[in-house]
């Protein structure tokens, strides 16, 4: 009996390979869900959801938006991380759900780095953005009107470079403004057209009509070389910023367990979709997105390597485990 057993355990283990590649040469037979972290409008969103209608065209599945904002980002991490490994969820989370909130965090709901990556999507071009009626279009500009103002002007900003970057400025400049969570870009964008919260330093995609408009003023981007959709803002960099910054970027990832041949099929899809040139210079480089869309295995290391410098950015700005 256990000699029966045994050859049995051992012609399921040499087959199971070839079940997952078949699997893979039908796959998707039904409609995916896609988890984003933020709110309907944001970036990610946005992205996730011009994606989604090319995937419908390339596999006749459509893909459904599951957006779990709040949390610092660590809903929708969650919630990933919870779902079944089948191939049929998809997370596009930002660099603090992947990278950054297992440092910020002395206990997450989710591990991760147990997610199956996919493949990494965009990098961000983030602005340091205010609301235009603050007449600041300089850092000491902006200074000198929250000096101007003490206690009454907030800042939001979904990364810990950017957001350090700030606490750094604050205290040599001895500008007066008090971070607020962040949400997503969309609440972002209408916080700084009310007033409510009227700086932020994020990704620039929802703020372009505005700044276009003249509603928003840009101070500075967070990237090598100037944007090309902001061609007169001045880099950090150019201002004489020497501390640490990490782009921010959003990535695709699956549940821990996702069967590689499900991965891989997943990944050429997406390279498929951003193959398009035309798609890309609309709804990723017009919106400041930077289209990477490598392998699992070149996302796999960039995220080690991430990992690394995240923790020494975290150490290095003094921010204690919430």
């Amino acid at each position: 009996m256990k000699r029966v057993v045994t050859i049995f355990a051992a012609t399921m283990f040499c087959t199971a390979p070839a079940f997952a590649q078949e699997s893979a040469a039908s796959f998707p037979s039904k409609p995916l869900r896609a988890i984003t972290a933020l709110s309907a409008g944001g970036s990610s969103d946005i992205l996730m959801r011009v994606i989604g209608e090319q995937f419908l065209k390339k596999t006749g599945q459509s893909v459904v938006v599951d957006n779990r904002p709040g949390g610092a980002f660590n809903i929708a991490g969650q919630a990933c991380g919870d779902s079944a490994p089948d191939g049929y969820t998809i997370c596009l989370l930002p660099i603090e759900t992947l990278s950054y909130n297992q440092f910020m965090f002395k206990k997450l709901a989710y591990d991760p780095r147990s997610f199956e990556p996919i493949t990494n999507a965009v990098f961000v071009t983030a602005g340091l953005v205010v609301n235009s009626s603050l007449g600041a279009k300089t850092l000491p500009e902006l200074a000198a009107v929250s000096k101007a103002k003490p206690n009454t002007l907030s800042y939001m900003s979904p990364a810990v470079p950017l957001a350090y970057f700030v606490e750094t400025w604050k205290k040599e400049s001895g500008a007066d403004m008090v971070k607020v969570p962040y949400r997503g870009g969309a609440d972002a964008a209408n916080a700084i057209l009310g007033g409510s919260t009227p700086v932020a330093f994020s990704g620039i995609a929802n703020f372009i009509p505005h700044i276009r408009s003249g509603a928003m003023n840009v101070i500075t981007v967070d990237v090598e070389k100037r944007s090309p959709l902001l061609p007169d803002v001045p880099t950090l960099r150019e201002l004489g910023y020497k501390g640490p910054l990490t782009h921010a970027f959003f990535g695709f990832v699956a549940p821990k367990g996702t069967p590689k041949p499900l991965i891989d099929k997943l990944n050429q899809i997406l390279v498929e979709i951003a193959s398009d040139k035309a798609f890309v210079e609309k709804n990723m480089l017009n919106l400041g997105l930077i289209p990477i869309l490598d392998t699992p295995e070149q996302f796999t290391r960039y995220l080690k390597e991430n990992w690394v410098l995240a923790e020494r950015i975290v150490k290095e700005s003094g921010l204690e485990p919430q």
